[in-house]
């Protein structure tokens, strides 16, 4: 479970989606379909609606976007109302559906697991690099570096994603892996300093508040899928990764 590797500097652990990749249009495209197949009754469109994007900051795993999908297909539904208490919507909207999350996460991955197999290249098309990231990737083992994906998609979905951008990182961890705190926990074992880049805030916290990650360098991106005020007043271990500083050596990102 644990990489191992030659090189001596720091492990970068990077989020994937929202840090490495921009799925917004397959994040819909895949959402819309799953929650049509859990319910026909739907009326969902093939573009997404604004308050999709505007929802996306606040999803954790792949299972509430389906429920985020269907709720936009609910009449009346109010995203602002959401905005401000999101794990309570989360509950209702389970109770109401009679759904639970695994069965959301099963109708997702059903969903792009179909995709892959009839059209991999329509399906992978649905997501695009944010700019630079690939050149950095690449440039990385120069400094003495290497990187792995720490997301909360499933893992064979991160790998067929990152083999058609021509990517390699060290190893993939997907939500089948357990949490991030529990999974970084396991590479602090091997002594070896750890970089953290996310764009979920909550997730940094997260992690800066589990014992034994104390010495982990925790990165927020500004390119994410932030949300409101989440650049500002960074808890101290919580430094803002801008595409400059990201472009620059990693000396300087301290």
């Amino acid at each position: 479970m644990t990489p191992a590797s030659p090189r001596s500097g720091p492990l970068l652990v990077f989020d994937f989606d929202g840090v490495l990749v921009d799925g917004m249009a397959e994040y819909w495209w895949s959402a819309r379909r799953a929650a049509l197949e859990l319910d026909p009754e739907l009326s969902l469109g093939d573009q997404a609606p604004p308050a999709f994007a505007q929802l996306r900051p606040l999803i954790h795993h792949g299972w509430e976007m389906v429920l985020v999908a269907a709720e936009l297909g609910r009449p009346g539904f109010d995203p602002q109302a959401v905005l401000g208490a999101y794990e309570l919507f989360l509950s209702a909207a389970i109770g109401r559906r009679g759904w639970d999350p695994a069965r959301l996460q099963a109708a997702l991955e059903q969903v792009r697991r179909l995709a892959i197999a009839t059209d991999r290249g329509a399906w992978l098309a649905l997501h695009h690099l944010f700019p630079g990231v690939a050149e950095r990737l690449h440039a990385l083992a120069e400094e003495g570096a290497d990187w792995l994906v720490l997301t909360t998609k499933g893992a064979d979905f991160a790998r067929e994603l990152l083999a058609g951008f021509g990517l390699q990182p060290l190893e993939v961890f997907g939500h089948e892996q357990g949490s991030k705190p529990e999974v970084l926990l396991r590479l602090a074992a091997t002594g070896r300093p750890l970089w953290f880049i996310e764009d979920r805030r909550a997730t940094l916290e997260a992690v800066r508040a589990t014992a034994g990650l104390e010495r982990v360098r925790c990165f927020l991106v500004s390119w994410g899928y932030l949300g409101p005020g989440d650049r500002e007043g960074l808890p101290a271990g919580i430094g803002l990764l801008e595409s400059e500083r990201l472009a620059a050596p990693l000396a300087g990102w301290l």
